[in-house]
């Protein structure tokens, strides 16, 4: 199953729309936000063909974000757990250390997805891939923010530059 991942676009349209473009063209069944889309026009371009899952950043301060995602996939609020392709994820946005230290050590997942640094992560610790796209380029962000596709058949991990 191919799943699409970005995270901190923080109203960015461009980097949107080139994350949407990605993932439709790896014909993702599922594509997954961990966190600081912001305001709710943001979240409406991944009304696609694809399952939507997001999950709450530190800057998502508007509520009506929830709803907006809502209407068309699914908002998993601070934390979400899924089940896709045979596999087990865990998202969340990143904002504590330890709390993603504690997910990665469990030993409960095979992926877990967060944002937050805006810096790129693909690593693996103890048999779980722990993978963050980055972000947009605010500093000290050393580099582009980049759609993923994840395919959970072969584990495999491509990072696509959309900045």
């Amino acid at each position: 199953m191919q799943i699409g991942i970005v995270s901190d676009t923080h109203d960015n349209g461009d980097v949107v729309e080139r994350a949407v473009e990605v993932f439709e063209n790896a014909n993702v069944a599922a594509a997954i936000h961990c966190g600081d889309i912001v305001a709710p026009f943001s979240a409406t371009p991944f009304d696609s063909s694809f399952d939507f899952y997001a999950v709450r950043g530190n800057n998502d301060g508007e509520w009506n974000l929830q709803n907006a995602v809502d209407d068309f996939g699914t908002y998993l609020g601070e934390m979400g757990e899924l089940t896709l392709g045979g596999a087990e994820f865990a998202i969340y946005h990143g904002t504590s250390e330890p709390i993603v230290d504690a997910l990665l050590d469990c030993g409960s997942y095979d992926y877990v997805l967060r944002g937050h640094t805006h810096e790129r992560v693909h690593e693996e610790r103890d048999g779980t891939v722990h993978l963050n796209p980055g972000g947009i380029s605010i500093p000290p962000a050393p580099g582009e923010p980049a759609a993923v596709v994840l395919d959970t058949d072969t584990g495999g991990v491509e990072f696509h530059d959309i900045g």
